[in-house]
């Protein structure tokens, strides 16, 4: 990673995957100019399905979402997009609330959706 990128964190609940895929295709541009890291299964399947190479951490479930609430407290990463699936319940929550907590803390854009997503890379925020 070159140290002159920023770094924004792709995650993406089960049921909102597939939101995320598109989201990745339609700004490739913008993110490709970003060190990206996600969880475990959002990130293989971006680079999958939209060939932007994202650096990959645990699953959430098992620890991903700490691994990058952890990178946020430490000023590593410029913005957050995690993609909830508000009608669903998660093992992980206490994680999942973590880094949402740590963000707010931080100061760090935090998108919990497309439209926010958009948005933010739209203002060019970062």
């Amino acid at each position: 990673m070159s140290e002159s990128r920023k770094t924004v964190a792709l995650i993406a609940h089960d049921n909102k995957k597939d939101d995320m895929i598109e989201f990745a295709r339609a700004h490739m541009d913008v993110l490709s100019r970003y060190h990206l890291i996600g969880t475990g299964t959002t990130g293989r399947m971006l680079n999958e399905h939209t060939g932007l190479e994202v650096e990959r951490m645990l699953s959430g479930p098992l620890g991903g979402d700490a691994q990058i609430a952890a990178q946020v407290a430490e000023g590593k990463v410029a913005a957050v997009f995690f993609f909830i699936d508000p009608l669903g319940k998660h093992p992980h929550d206490p994680d999942i609330n973590t880094l949402l907590r740590i963000c707010n803390v931080h100061d760090v854009p935090l998108a919990t959706n497309a439209a926010t997503a958009a948005y933010i890379i739209s203002a060019k925020a970062l």
